[in-house]
């Protein structure tokens, strides 16, 4: 099964991160968390809102930026920003890619971004407005990717709990 890696640079509020940690359980992603965190990892409002999920997911935690691109030195890497020329939707992801996310209130640090102009990626939404939350915006990206792999490995129908749908 194909991989998608979603780093979160400098998350500042739990509840996104919880809720981006659900997302990952819920699509196989791995879970990058870059330092340093505006909270701290047990904080009741980060396991609120990821559920009993937290042990259907992988995670990794890195003190700084530095740290995670040492460890991660071949990873095809594409920064979602506000300030990105190019539209998520026009690039075709490969496998074991990682998405970056930078803090819900800067985002991530633009000298990052200057270096890797052709990977800052962006979602079209109306003018004059700052940014779509974080927790959704990567729950976007995240399954466009899988529409992309066509959800290769995915359940993709329901089923009733009381009706049969033939």
């Amino acid at each position: 099964m194909k991989s998608i890696n979603i780093v979160l640079f400098q998350p500042q509020i739990p509840q996104n991160t919880g809720n981006i940690a659900r997302t990952c359980a819920a699509t196989g992603a791995h879970l990058h968390l870059v330092g340093p965190l505006g909270f701290v990892l047990d904080d009741k409002k980060l396991k609120r809102a990821g559920l009993d999920y937290w042990d259907k997911l992988s995670v990794k935690y890195y003190d700084s930026i530095r740290e995670f691109y040492r460890k991660n030195p071949d990873g095809k890497f594409y920064y979602f920003t506000t300030k990105g020329q190019n539209k998520y939707t026009d690039v075709t992801y490969p496998d074991n890619c990682y998405i970056v996310f930078g803090r819900e209130d800067k985002g991530i640090d633009e000298e990052i971004l200057f270096h890797n102009k052709e990977t800052c990626l962006r979602m079209p939404m109306l003018p004059h407005l700052r940014s779509l939350n974080l927790s959704n915006t990567v729950a976007i990206a995240t399954y466009e990717i899988l529409r992309q792999w066509d959800f290769e490995g995915f359940e993709v129908s329901g089923h009733l709990t009381k009706y049969d749908w033939e």
